[in-house]
């Protein structure tokens, strides 16, 4: 008998963070998504970034999502879903508070990041 657990996609992250109540709520989603994210199977990860979430009421969190979706495609050597190339903020978002890590964001954002606005250390992804 099945246990009935299926591993979070990015489509229902962002159901939940548009529903969430605080960032400090939207953050445990997101390292919540990447953990059981790692631990699935190639294929089933590929299926859990490929299909478009829908927006979540913040730009920021949607260029996020498709910085995500396009940073872990190229680990997997895969090329970003059409989909997030819409998603890309006017306005950097450093989502660290202390200006240390900022900069630490500014060294070592990973590429898809970068290109999506989102300057979130590559330390940060790795702590989720």
């Amino acid at each position: 008998m099945g246990t009935g657990y299926e591993p979070m996609s990015l489509a229902r992250l962002a159901v939940l963070l548009a529903s969430a109540d605080g960032d400090q709520i939207r953050w445990k989603l997101v390292w919540e998504f990447l953990e059981e994210y790692r631990w699935e199977s190639a294929d089933t990860r590929v299926e859990l970034v490929r299909d478009e979430p829908g927006l979540t009421g913040d730009a920021r969190w949607d260029a996020l999502l498709a910085a995500l979706a396009e940073h872990l495609l190229a680990q997997a050597d895969l090329a970003p879903p059409v989909w997030a190339e819409s998603r890309v903020l006017r306005r950097v978002w450093f989502p660290a508070e202390l200006a240390i890590h900022r900069a630490d964001a500014l060294a070592w954002a990973p590429a898809a990041f970068r290109k999506h606005g989102v300057y979130l250390s590559v330390n940060d992804l790795a702590a989720a």
